[in-house]
């Protein structure tokens, strides 16, 4: 099987989804550039850590431990901790929780439960409601420029703050994993590089490899690991 990873649930809250996987076999695979932070689980040799992240500005290959589990959940763009400001966690730059020898997770000074995958959004609304998870309100304004108001430079500032990448590389990476999903669902090369708007097919090609890890045709072929 080597990994098996899967959509637990979709968009909901401050969450973009909670997702699961298990390797029984050594995998490599690409780990995507990603505009959004998270918390992640994982389970290697009996052992849980957990790690809180931040996006990615490039794909990474990486490999699954035999007899390993994760799970964990994507934030929505604009949430974050405060205590953990995701310009600090890009590009795997990791904060690990402690954990207690009973399995609690130490945040803020408190123990809290350790999670599964079918209750992680309830261990999400805890810390949301104890005021350690933030939503910037504004985020969406200035992700879509709604909002006019603002000078450029606090809007910039506060984006950078609350999602941990510039606007421009969050469109970036959005716009190669948009063209991603395309070829995997049976576009050609051409068609895909003319509507997700690059230059030309070498433009597709460069992008490619830098966010999602493979060269176009890698992708459409689909027999590379694109995943977490």
């Amino acid at each position: 099987m080597g990994m098996d990873s899967r959509i637990v649930s979709g968009p909901v809250g401050p969450l973009s989804q909670i997702w699961s996987a298990e390797c029984d076999s050594p995998t490599a695979f690409s780990s995507l550039a990603s505009v959004t932070a998270g918390i992640g689980f994982a389970r290697i040799r009996g052992t849980w850590a957990v790690h809180l992240r931040g996006p990615a500005t490039k794909a990474t290959t990486m490999v699954c431990s035999a007899d390993s589990a994760y799970f964990g959940a994507d934030f929505r763009v604009g949430a974050y901790l405060p205590m953990f400001p995701p310009g600090r966690l890009t590009n795997l730059r990791d904060s690990v929780l402690p954990t207690l020898p009973d399995g609690r997770i130490l945040l803020d000074g408190r123990a809290w439960e350790m999670p599964t995958p079918q209750n992680l959004d309830v261990f999400i609304d805890r810390l949301r409601k104890e005021g350690l998870l933030q939503v910037d309100p504004m985020i969406e304004e200035l992700r879509y420029g709604g909002l006019r108001t603002m000078p450029a430079r606090t809007a910039q500032s506060r984006f950078v703050r609350a999602v941990g990448l510039p606007l421009r590389t969050l469109e970036l990476i959005e716009r190669a994993r948009r063209a991603a999903r395309m070829l995997r669902a049976g576009r050609t090369i051409a068609e895909v590089a003319l509507e997700a708007g690059y230059y030309d097919q070498p433009h597709l090609t460069r992008s490619l490899r830098r966010f999602i890890g493979h060269t176009p045709a890698e992708v459409a072929r689909g027999n590379v690991i694109l995943g977490l």
